[in-house]
Protein backbone atom coordinates (compact mmCIF):
# COMPACT_ATOMS: atom_id res chain seq x y z
CA UNK A 1 0.00 0.00 0.00
CA UNK A 2 1.25 3.24 -0.85
CA UNK A 3 1.84 5.26 2.17
CA UNK A 4 0.87 9.16 1.62
CA UNK A 5 -2.17 10.18 -0.86
CA UNK A 6 -2.04 13.81 -1.28
CA UNK A 7 -5.11 15.22 -2.29
CA UNK A 8 -5.20 18.77 -4.22
CA UNK A 9 -8.71 20.02 -5.47
CA UNK A 10 -8.46 22.54 -7.71
CA UNK A 11 -10.96 24.37 -10.20
CA UNK A 12 -9.66 27.08 -12.75
CA UNK A 13 -5.85 27.72 -10.84
CA UNK A 14 -3.92 26.72 -13.58
CA UNK A 15 -1.38 29.27 -12.81
CA UNK A 16 -0.78 27.96 -9.54
CA UNK A 17 -1.48 24.35 -9.36
CA UNK A 18 1.80 23.51 -11.00
CA UNK A 19 3.24 24.88 -7.94
CA UNK A 20 1.30 22.94 -5.76
CA UNK A 21 2.01 19.49 -7.40
CA UNK A 22 5.57 20.05 -7.48
CA UNK A 23 5.98 21.14 -3.72
CA UNK A 24 4.04 17.51 -3.19
CA UNK A 25 6.45 15.20 -5.99
CA UNK A 26 9.38 17.02 -4.38
CA UNK A 27 8.21 15.51 -0.53
CA UNK A 28 11.25 13.48 0.81
CA UNK A 29 8.73 10.75 1.20
CA UNK A 30 8.88 9.04 -1.83
CA UNK A 31 6.05 6.59 -1.47
CA UNK A 32 3.01 9.11 -2.20
CA UNK A 33 0.43 9.73 -4.62
CA UNK A 34 -0.59 13.23 -5.79
CA UNK A 35 -4.46 12.73 -6.94
CA UNK A 36 -5.80 16.30 -8.29
CA UNK A 37 -9.22 16.43 -8.54
CA UNK A 38 -10.29 18.92 -11.54
CA UNK A 39 -13.16 20.30 -10.66
CA UNK A 40 -14.98 20.93 -13.38
CA UNK A 41 -12.08 23.31 -14.79
CA UNK A 42 -12.66 25.57 -17.82
CA UNK A 43 -9.37 26.95 -18.20
CA UNK A 44 -5.89 25.43 -18.69
CA UNK A 45 -5.34 22.74 -16.05
CA UNK A 46 -6.17 19.75 -18.55
CA UNK A 47 -3.18 20.95 -20.03
CA UNK A 48 -1.06 21.31 -17.21
CA UNK A 49 -2.39 17.70 -15.56
CA UNK A 50 -1.66 16.30 -18.86
CA UNK A 51 2.85 17.64 -18.94
CA UNK A 52 3.29 15.42 -15.75
CA UNK A 53 4.60 12.59 -16.71
CA UNK A 54 5.09 11.14 -13.55
CA UNK A 55 3.07 8.02 -12.42
CA UNK A 56 2.52 9.52 -9.14
CA UNK A 57 0.70 12.05 -10.44
CA UNK A 58 -3.33 10.80 -10.83
CA UNK A 59 -5.73 13.37 -11.99
CA UNK A 60 -9.69 12.68 -11.46
CA UNK A 61 -12.21 15.11 -13.20
CA UNK A 62 -15.41 16.11 -12.61
CA UNK A 63 -17.28 16.72 -15.37
CA UNK A 64 -18.49 19.80 -13.98
CA UNK A 65 -18.14 21.90 -10.94
CA UNK A 66 -19.62 20.96 -7.68
CA UNK A 67 -16.96 22.63 -5.16
CA UNK A 68 -14.35 22.01 -3.02
CA UNK A 69 -15.76 19.72 -0.52
CA UNK A 70 -17.28 17.79 -2.82
CA UNK A 71 -13.75 17.44 -4.80
CA UNK A 72 -11.87 16.81 -1.48
CA UNK A 73 -14.46 13.82 -0.95
CA UNK A 74 -13.52 12.58 -4.59
CA UNK A 75 -10.20 12.30 -3.51
CA UNK A 76 -10.62 10.35 -0.37
CA UNK A 77 -12.76 7.59 -2.26
CA UNK A 78 -10.09 7.37 -4.92
CA UNK A 79 -6.83 7.46 -2.40
CA UNK A 80 -4.88 4.37 -2.53
CA UNK A 81 -2.57 5.66 0.44
CA UNK A 82 -2.44 3.97 4.46
CA UNK A 83 -3.06 7.95 4.81
CA UNK A 84 -4.09 11.25 3.52
CA UNK A 85 -2.76 14.34 3.52
CA UNK A 86 -4.90 17.47 1.70
CA UNK A 87 -3.31 20.57 -0.05
CA UNK A 88 -5.28 23.60 -1.50
CA UNK A 89 -4.12 24.19 -5.26
CA UNK A 90 -2.84 27.63 -4.67
CA UNK A 91 -0.79 26.60 -1.44
CA UNK A 92 3.01 24.84 -1.00
CA UNK A 93 4.06 22.72 1.25
CA UNK A 94 8.23 22.28 2.56
CA UNK A 95 9.83 19.76 1.08
CA UNK A 96 9.95 18.09 4.53
CA UNK A 97 6.22 18.58 5.41
CA UNK A 98 5.19 14.83 5.28
CA UNK A 99 8.71 13.55 6.39
CA UNK A 100 7.59 15.23 9.66
CA UNK A 101 4.49 14.55 10.17
CA UNK A 102 5.02 11.12 10.13
CA UNK A 103 7.90 10.70 12.68
CA UNK A 104 5.52 13.05 14.75
CA UNK A 105 3.33 9.63 14.32
CA UNK A 106 5.97 7.04 14.83
CA UNK A 107 6.32 6.50 18.37
CA UNK A 108 2.90 7.19 19.60
CA UNK A 109 0.12 4.60 20.07
CA UNK A 110 -2.52 3.85 17.49
CA UNK A 111 -4.78 6.06 19.48
CA UNK A 112 -2.63 9.22 17.30
CA UNK A 113 -4.70 9.06 14.09
CA UNK A 114 -3.36 12.46 12.44
CA UNK A 115 -1.36 15.38 12.61
CA UNK A 116 -1.38 19.37 11.71
CA UNK A 117 1.20 21.55 11.54
CA UNK A 118 1.74 25.34 11.17
CA UNK A 119 1.14 26.94 8.49
CA UNK A 120 1.87 30.93 7.16
CA UNK A 121 -0.15 33.25 4.79
CA UNK A 122 2.01 35.25 2.03
CA UNK A 123 0.81 38.87 2.66
CA UNK A 124 1.87 40.89 0.05
CA UNK A 125 3.04 44.38 -0.20
CA UNK A 126 3.72 47.09 2.97
CA UNK A 127 0.73 46.40 4.18
CA UNK A 128 0.56 43.53 4.42
CA UNK A 129 3.92 42.57 5.93
CA UNK A 130 2.78 45.47 8.62
CA UNK A 131 -0.37 43.67 9.17
CA UNK A 132 1.44 40.61 9.71
CA UNK A 133 4.46 42.40 12.56
CA UNK A 134 1.45 43.89 14.42
CA UNK A 135 -0.63 41.05 14.72
CA UNK A 136 2.66 39.18 16.03
CA UNK A 137 3.55 41.60 18.60
CA UNK A 138 -0.17 41.97 20.16
CA UNK A 139 -0.21 38.15 19.92
CA UNK A 140 2.78 37.30 22.33
CA UNK A 141 0.38 38.42 25.21
CA UNK A 142 -1.90 35.48 24.73
CA UNK A 143 -2.17 32.81 26.64
CA UNK A 144 -0.79 29.10 24.54
CA UNK A 145 -4.14 27.25 23.76
CA UNK A 146 -3.79 23.38 23.78
CA UNK A 147 -2.78 22.28 20.50
CA UNK A 148 -2.61 18.37 20.72
CA UNK A 149 -4.87 15.69 21.91
CA UNK A 150 -8.80 14.52 21.80
CA UNK A 151 -11.69 15.83 23.38
CA UNK A 152 -9.38 18.81 24.85
CA UNK A 153 -8.92 20.56 21.25
CA UNK A 154 -12.41 20.19 20.82
CA UNK A 155 -13.27 23.61 22.57
CA UNK A 156 -9.86 25.09 21.23
CA UNK A 157 -11.11 24.27 17.60
CA UNK A 158 -14.63 25.41 18.01
CA UNK A 159 -13.17 28.99 19.67
CA UNK A 160 -10.69 29.37 16.67
CA UNK A 161 -7.97 29.40 19.35
CA UNK A 162 -6.60 26.82 16.95
CA UNK A 163 -6.95 26.53 13.34
CA UNK A 164 -5.78 23.03 12.33
CA UNK A 165 -6.24 23.90 8.87
CA UNK A 166 -7.10 20.38 7.33
CA UNK A 167 -7.19 21.91 3.27
CA UNK A 168 -3.67 21.86 3.54
CA UNK A 169 -1.76 21.00 6.54
CA UNK A 170 -3.38 17.90 7.79
CA UNK A 171 -2.29 14.26 7.35
CA UNK A 172 -4.85 11.76 8.45
CA UNK A 173 -5.48 8.03 8.13
CA UNK A 174 -7.50 7.40 5.50
CA UNK A 175 -9.79 5.30 6.86
CA UNK A 176 -10.63 7.51 9.71
CA UNK A 177 -11.40 9.81 7.18
CA UNK A 178 -13.81 7.64 5.39
CA UNK A 179 -15.22 7.03 8.87
CA UNK A 180 -15.57 10.68 9.60
CA UNK A 181 -17.75 11.11 6.41
CA UNK A 182 -15.08 13.38 4.41
CA UNK A 183 -15.53 16.78 4.01
CA UNK A 184 -19.27 18.44 4.78
CA UNK A 185 -20.40 19.26 0.95
CA UNK A 186 -23.22 21.87 2.57
CA UNK A 187 -20.99 24.03 4.61
CA UNK A 188 -19.30 27.03 2.20
CA UNK A 189 -17.33 28.02 5.08
CA UNK A 190 -16.13 26.14 8.13
CA UNK A 191 -15.42 23.38 6.66
CA UNK A 192 -11.95 22.40 8.05
CA UNK A 193 -12.48 22.66 11.58
CA UNK A 194 -15.85 21.04 11.20
CA UNK A 195 -14.20 18.06 9.82
CA UNK A 196 -11.36 18.23 11.94
CA UNK A 197 -14.43 17.77 15.11
CA UNK A 198 -15.64 14.66 13.63
CA UNK A 199 -11.82 13.51 13.16
CA UNK A 200 -11.35 13.56 16.32
CA UNK A 201 -14.38 11.73 17.04
CA UNK A 202 -11.86 8.43 16.00
CA UNK A 203 -8.70 9.14 18.35
CA UNK A 204 -6.38 11.77 18.73
CA UNK A 205 -4.40 14.74 16.28
CA UNK A 206 -0.55 15.83 16.78
CA UNK A 207 0.70 18.79 15.96
CA UNK A 208 4.30 19.70 14.33
CA UNK A 209 5.02 23.55 15.97
CA UNK A 210 6.84 24.47 12.68
CA UNK A 211 5.93 26.28 9.56
CA UNK A 212 5.95 23.64 6.84
CA UNK A 213 3.04 24.90 4.72
CA UNK A 214 2.23 28.24 3.06
CA UNK A 215 -0.76 29.70 2.08
CA UNK A 216 -1.96 31.95 -0.44
CA UNK A 217 -4.55 34.90 1.15
CA UNK A 218 -7.74 34.04 -1.17
CA UNK A 219 -10.99 35.81 -1.69
CA UNK A 220 -13.95 35.06 0.73
CA UNK A 221 -17.73 33.83 0.44
CA UNK A 222 -19.91 36.86 1.23
CA UNK A 223 -20.38 38.12 4.29
CA UNK A 224 -24.06 36.80 4.50
CA UNK A 225 -23.13 33.60 3.06
CA UNK A 226 -20.33 32.77 6.03
CA UNK A 227 -22.97 33.91 8.47
CA UNK A 228 -25.22 31.51 7.66
CA UNK A 229 -22.31 29.01 7.48
CA UNK A 230 -21.49 30.08 11.08
CA UNK A 231 -24.99 29.56 12.17
CA UNK A 232 -25.09 26.44 10.71
CA UNK A 233 -21.92 25.29 12.27
CA UNK A 234 -22.35 26.06 15.43
CA UNK A 235 -26.15 24.40 15.39
CA UNK A 236 -24.84 21.19 14.51
CA UNK A 237 -22.33 21.78 17.75
CA UNK A 238 -24.87 23.54 20.04
CA UNK A 239 -24.06 20.92 22.71
CA UNK A 240 -20.42 21.09 22.18
CA UNK A 241 -20.77 24.62 21.85
CA UNK A 242 -22.72 24.97 25.43
CA UNK A 243 -20.08 22.47 27.08
CA UNK A 244 -17.32 24.32 26.53
CA UNK A 245 -18.39 27.97 26.42
CA UNK A 246 -18.89 27.27 30.23
CA UNK A 247 -15.83 26.36 30.86
CA UNK A 248 -14.56 29.63 29.54
CA UNK A 249 -14.48 29.17 25.82
CA UNK A 250 -15.61 32.25 23.90
CA UNK A 251 -17.08 30.68 20.81
CA UNK A 252 -20.22 32.76 19.79
CA UNK A 253 -18.27 35.85 20.60
CA UNK A 254 -15.59 34.56 18.40
CA UNK A 255 -18.14 33.69 15.56
CA UNK A 256 -18.74 37.54 16.21
CA UNK A 257 -15.93 38.63 15.58
CA UNK A 258 -15.08 36.76 11.97
CA UNK A 259 -18.42 38.38 10.87
CA UNK A 260 -17.58 41.64 12.13
CA UNK A 261 -14.45 41.86 10.18
CA UNK A 262 -16.43 40.41 6.69
CA UNK A 263 -19.03 42.94 7.19
CA UNK A 264 -16.14 45.82 7.58
CA UNK A 265 -14.57 44.55 4.60
CA UNK A 266 -17.11 45.01 2.72
CA UNK A 267 -18.06 48.63 3.64
CA UNK A 268 -21.19 47.42 5.41
CA UNK A 269 -20.27 49.33 8.33
CA UNK A 270 -23.42 48.82 10.33
CA UNK A 271 -23.75 45.40 10.04
CA UNK A 272 -20.02 45.30 11.15
CA UNK A 273 -20.54 47.07 14.01
CA UNK A 274 -23.77 45.11 15.09
CA UNK A 275 -21.74 42.19 14.81
CA UNK A 276 -17.96 43.90 16.84
CA UNK A 277 -20.34 44.94 19.96
CA UNK A 278 -21.55 41.27 20.91
CA UNK A 279 -17.69 40.13 20.45
CA UNK A 280 -14.48 39.43 22.55
CA UNK A 281 -12.03 42.20 21.34
CA UNK A 282 -8.12 41.80 22.31
CA UNK A 283 -5.58 44.13 21.43
CA UNK A 284 -4.10 41.91 18.88
CA UNK A 285 -7.62 41.46 16.58
CA UNK A 286 -7.24 45.33 16.35
CA UNK A 287 -4.99 45.57 13.05
CA UNK A 288 -7.00 42.54 11.84
CA UNK A 289 -10.48 44.76 12.36
CA UNK A 290 -9.08 48.52 11.43
CA UNK A 291 -7.62 46.61 8.36
CA UNK A 292 -10.98 45.52 7.41
CA UNK A 293 -12.89 48.68 8.16
CA UNK A 294 -9.80 50.49 6.15
CA UNK A 295 -10.72 48.19 3.38
CA UNK A 296 -14.16 48.32 3.42
CA UNK A 297 -14.50 52.45 3.60
CA UNK A 298 -12.17 52.79 0.92
CA UNK A 299 -15.20 51.05 -1.53
CA UNK A 300 -16.85 54.44 -1.18
CA UNK A 301 -16.98 56.47 -3.47
CA UNK A 302 -16.96 59.96 -1.77
CA UNK A 303 -13.46 60.68 -0.10
CA UNK A 304 -14.98 62.58 2.96
CA UNK A 305 -17.52 59.87 3.46
CA UNK A 306 -14.76 57.18 3.69
CA UNK A 307 -12.84 59.12 5.92
CA UNK A 308 -15.56 60.24 8.44
CA UNK A 309 -16.16 56.13 8.32
CA UNK A 310 -13.37 55.11 9.07
CA UNK A 311 -12.85 57.65 11.77
CA UNK A 312 -16.48 56.02 13.14
CA UNK A 313 -15.55 52.35 12.88
CA UNK A 314 -12.00 52.81 14.33
CA UNK A 315 -13.99 54.90 17.60
CA UNK A 316 -16.74 52.44 17.69
CA UNK A 317 -13.65 49.54 18.05
CA UNK A 318 -11.14 51.63 20.25
CA UNK A 319 -14.30 52.13 22.58
CA UNK A 320 -15.82 48.43 22.43
CA UNK A 321 -12.48 47.26 23.17
CA UNK A 322 -11.82 49.54 26.05
CA UNK A 323 -15.41 48.34 27.50
CA UNK A 324 -14.84 45.03 27.40
CA UNK A 325 -11.29 45.56 29.78
CA UNK A 326 -13.19 47.90 32.43
CA UNK A 327 -14.10 46.64 35.44
CA UNK A 328 -17.64 46.62 36.41
CA UNK A 329 -18.58 48.49 39.40
CA UNK A 330 -19.59 45.38 41.38
CA UNK A 331 -15.36 44.87 40.69
CA UNK A 332 -13.04 44.47 43.12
Amino acid sequence: MTRVSVIIPTYNRAATLPRAIDSALEQTVDDLEVVVVDDGSTDETGSVLASYEDPRVRPVVHATNQGANVARNTGIEHARGEHVAFLDSDDEWHPKKLERQLECLENRSSEWIGVYCASAFELSGTSGRARTAAASVLARGDETPTREGGEELVGEILADNVQPGAGSTLLVRTSVARAAGGFDETLDRFQDPEFCLRVLEHGKLAYVDDVLVRREETGHPPADVIKNASEQYLSAYENEVEYFETAGYEIRSTHELILAKRYFAEGRLLQGIWHARNASISARHLPGLCWAAGAGVQRRPIPIATTVGFLLVATVLAWIGLSQRMPTASST
